[in-house]
């Protein structure tokens, strides 16, 4: 932290060293402004020069190594303010890089945070609260309505639903009854759950989760900077034509002219100020881009991963539709249905309520409700008994006719919910999660953009999961996935030489997000650790705006490259008059400042409208 303080704090240092030193001068007092100047240079210009010599040590030759030779040349040949110019540009330009990045991701720390930390173990007839991770393998555990499991656990008595969205990815809450296999992290819904631990907390799949997440984030290579790689062959040009002018003349003042105007403050700036506009311009669409890594990334991606529940579908249940029995209508049956799950504490109670006022439907009072956590509901409506609940509760607890509630099954395994009325089956409200439909438009942009191979990974249901890759036009698709599965399948596809893209929600996305080149959050809602662990996140409930972040990185880049095209073409230029004896090193400095300001204005594009 201290040294960053210290960079940080470089331009301004050799900005009012440069004021005073030609107050001084305009003053007459030319010695003292000299010696000022030489005395600020070496301050400012040491840190540079020795940051440049160790990246040197461990094989790393940037964009800096001209502008420490140019320093230190000044230095030696007592030619402080160019050698300032060149530290205010150089130390300048990395300050707006840090600006661009912003600050590191604390992905893993509010992953941990988010953890459930106590559980409720029960000895004998007593109930007590110890610390997760003093609970042991075997250990009976209590789950009351709302509280998340501490460890993996299998169910010993009561029935209850279960949300495991964030660690599956699948909308629908699981029916939990003893028998029921649950992972840590899981939130209950309605019931009261007695669970026994398979697993320490430390052990099982949340913590599993979090170790994913850590070992993407270390792992995970930090881009090249576009400026460091086309130093790499200007500035074996720069030295060449320095060289060549030592030979011809033995003068080491056109060395450092040159050395001054080859600088590569074109590359210094271009790409910071490019960046910095990209972030800006995708900010005010309410795009946060983390860094000018993810940037560039996004500029390079052909091939895009998505998950499904919250990503390509709106990620919550809805009545998909209303079957019918006994010459009964839809709206009969719905209207029903919503009067008795008024009373109910079930996660999906109100999204049948939702449907029936979204019909406009006047839903009545219902009396002398009765509910069976995670089983059904049963209640009076106008008079007559309604039941609504699992196929086995109709049929073992109210002893509707096996036969007829088949009829209304269609022989698939759909999350449905039953409903008799006065002992006979009346229907059955079916659930699904709806594809959001702006997908049509953005894979259309997508592929214009140039990705050219779209995935889709996901822990729900591998049959839910090909019904939509194959309803938006994806082709290859995986289901049943854990998040190291995802992760898996992400280094797979990086494998092959080429830069992913992942776009989730959840928390099971969060490794995969971070083990992708570029990890995007849709964090409409909040988003969480997803947000965290992501590099660019989406605030607007929009994934249009995945193909839109791409396009902005796009010409963000596109602007950049052009700048420094023009700006190291300049200085090409400016090197062969300097070699020549026709540009001394202070106007030299000032005619890199005319090509920096060049540059500066053309990079500044990239935060407009394109």
């Amino acid at each position: 932290m201290k040294i960053t303080l210290r960079m940080a704090a470089l331009p301004s240092t050799a900005l009012g060293g440069i004021a005073v030193g030609a107050i001084l001068y305009a003053a007459g007092a030319r010695d003292a402004a000299h010696l000022l100047w030489m005395i600020v240079l070496t301050i400012t210009g040491l840190p540079v020069v020795w940051k440049t010599v160790y990246a040197a040590t461990k094989g790393h030759f940037a964009t800096d190594l001209v502008a420490s030779l140019a320093i230190g040349t000044a230095v030696a040949l007592g030619q402080p303010v160019a050698g300032l110019v060149i530290v205010l540009m150089q130390t300048g330009g990395e300050t707006l890089e840090r600006f661009a990045e912003g600050r590191a991701s604390g992905a893993i720390r509010a992953l941990v945070e988010a953890a459930p930390h106590m559980a409720r173990r029960i000895v004998g007839d007593r109930v007590e609260d110890v610390p997760a991770d003093e609970v042991k393998v075997g250990e009976l555990l209590l789950l009351r309505p709302g509280e998340l499991l501490a460890c993996d656990a299998v169910v010993e008595e009561g029935n209850s639903h279960v949300d495991v969205s964030r660690l599956t990815g699948e909308p629908l809450p699981l029916a939990a009854a003893p028998g029921t296999r649950l992972m840590s992290g899981s939130a209950n819904g309605e019931g009261v759950l007695k669970v026994r631990a398979l697993a320490l907390a430390g052990e099982s799949q949340y913590a599993r989760i979090v170790e994913l997440v850590r070992g993407a984030q270390a792992s995970k290579a930090p881009l090249q900077r576009i400026a460091d790689r086309y130093a790499m062959w200007f500035t074996p040009i720069t030295l060449v034509v320095c060289a060549g002018a030592w030979w011809a003349t033995g003068d080491w003042t056109r060395v450092l002219a040159v050395l001054v105007v080859a600088t590569p403050c074109p590359l210094i700036l271009a790409t910071p100020i490019a960046i910095l506009g990209g972030i800006n311009r995708a900010a005010r669409r309410h795009i946060i881009v983390r860094n000018g890594g993810a940037l560039e990334g996004m500029e390079k991606v052909h091939t895009a991963v998505f998950d499904k529940t919250g990503t390509l579908t709106i990620g919550r249940p809805e009545v998909a539709h209303v079957l019918t029995a006994n010459g009964l209508v839809e709206n009969d049956v719905l209207r029903f249905a919503a009067a008795v799950e008024r009373g109910s504490s079930h996660p999906l109670a109100h999204t049948v309520i939702a449907a029936a006022e979204g019909r406009g439907l006047v839903v009545p009072p219902a009396h002398a409700i009765n509910e069976s956590p995670g089983q059904g509901i049963i209640g009076t409506v106008d008079g007559h008994l309604v039941v609504v609940g699992s196929r086995a509760y109709l049929a073992e607890r109210h002893a509707i006719p096996q036969a007829a509630l088949e009829k209304l099954s269609d022989g698939d395994s759909r999350l449905r919910a039953y409903v008799a009325i006065d002992g006979k089956a009346a229907g059955a409200i079916e659930y699904a999660d709806r594809v959001r439909p702006e997908l049509k438009a953005l894979f259309a942009d997508l592929a214009k953009l140039g990705v050219r191979r779209t995935v889709l990974l996901s822990g729900d249901h591998t049959p839910n999961v090909e019904k939509v890759a194959r309803e938006v036009g994806i082709t290859e698709a995986h289901g049943d996935l854990l998040p190291a599965d995802k992760v898996r399948l992400v280094k797979d596809l990086g494998s092959e030489g080429h830069p992913v893209l992942m776009v989730g929600d959840g928390t099971n996305d969060a490794p995969a997000l971070g083990t992708a080149t570029v990890g995007i959050a849709l964090a409409a809602h909040g988003g969480g650790i997803t947000a965290e662990a992501a590099d660019v996140v989406i605030l607007a409930d929009d994934i249009g705006r995945v193909a839109e972040a791409l396009r902005i990185a796009r010409r963000a880049m596109h602007i950049a490259r052009q700048s420094i095209w023009v700006g190291l073409g300049l200085s090409t230029v400016a090197m062969v008059f300097a070699s020549l004896g026709m540009i001394p090193p202070v106007v030299g400095a000032l005619l890199q400042e005319g090509i920096d300001v060049a540059v500066i204005v053309n990079a500044l594009r990239a935060a407009g409208e394109g």
